[in-house]
């Protein structure tokens, strides 16, 4: 066989490899509101059911145990989630460290660990920070003392490439069931895959301008009212752009995650997007997100 036909048949067979993915959820117990007479634990359940069915590797939940204060529901669904997932910290009051101080911002990490201790149970990992918001810090003086923060108490960055803000979905709709509006809700589903379709394609577009090729990703979802309902056809999706799932350890072992932007930002992000920014790498065109029809639908 010729060099040239290796060279096209090795790009072929690359080309068919599938990309790995790490699925994680924040904001656990709840993102977003719930339809009438619909639970946490119900949310919980139904959830963890899709992720069996579809043999999800073990998907990290990252808490904020300010939800559970006076909540029995909150802390069952909890309670649930830690019996079959694995979970982290996604800070006590999901604090927004680019408005405060590294210092207030360190508290919240350690305030949200005696919930973490107590679900943890027979040794979950639960060592695993996922910023609020994506925000690292608007300086780098903030930003280098939070990671600071995190080495000395052992813990690793929840890090995001994926991300399509998908709990804008969950309170539209919670309001659309309370309506009964099926119409509405098939909008709500249509809108949602053409939205993760067109962001998976632009996390792996961002990974080659940054990297020069792609790599691991780690996809961003919030558990809501949504989730369950979206969930199936959300992963078959992933399956059919080329994606396999994985672990969110396996993921992160791309050599990738063990760099850093070191920047301050104002905007935060997914990695891929402050490597873009501190890289100063120009955008590539961007499907606008429906803000204003989601906000808007079955009011």
């Amino acid at each position: 066989m010729k060099p040239s036909a290796v060279a096209a048949l090795l790009l072929f067979v690359g080309s068919c490899v599938a990309q790995k993915v790490a699925i994680t959820f924040d904001d656990l117990p709840l993102n977003g509101d719930l339809p009438p007479g619909v639970t946490r634990v119900q949310v919980t359940r139904e959830t963890l059911a899709v992720l069996q069915a579809h043999h999800v590797l073990p998907a990290y939940g990252f808490i904020n145990a300010k939800k559970l204060e006076g909540n029995t529901d909150a802390a069952e669904a909890l309670r649930l989630w830690a019996t079959l997932e694995p979970f982290g910290n996604h800070t006590y009051g999901h604090m927004d460290l680019n408005a405060n101080a590294a210092e207030a911002f360190e508290r919240e990490i350690d305030e949200n660990e005696p919930a973490l201790e107590l679900l943890a149970g027979s040794g979950n990992d639960w060592h695993w920070l996922r910023y609020p918001y994506l925000r690292e810090g608007d300086t780098v003086e903030k930003r280098r003392a939070v990671r600071a923060y995190l080495l000395a108490h052992g813990y690793r960055i929840a890090q995001v490439t994926l991300d399509w803000e998908d709990y804008l979905w969950n309170s539209a709709y919670a309001r659309c069931v309370a309506k009964k509006d099926e119409k509405s809700i098939e909008w709500l589903r249509s809108s949602y895959l053409s939205i993760e379709a067109s962001y998976l394609d632009l996390g792996k577009q961002f990974a080659t301008l940054v990297y020069g090729h792609d790599i691991n990703h780690v996809l961003l979802l919030h558990l809501g009212a949504f989730s369950s309902t979206i969930l199936p056809d959300a992963l078959d999706l992933l399956q059919k752009k080329g994606f396999k799932l994985v672990t969110l350890e396996e993921a992160e072992s791309d050599p990738a995650y063990q760099g850093d932007p070191d920047a301050g930002s104002r905007y935060g992000g997914t990695l891929l997007e402050q490597w873009m920014d501190a890289k100063k790498i120009p955008y590539p065109t961007v499907v606008k997100k429906p803000y204003k029809e989601l906000s808007e639908i079955c009011k």
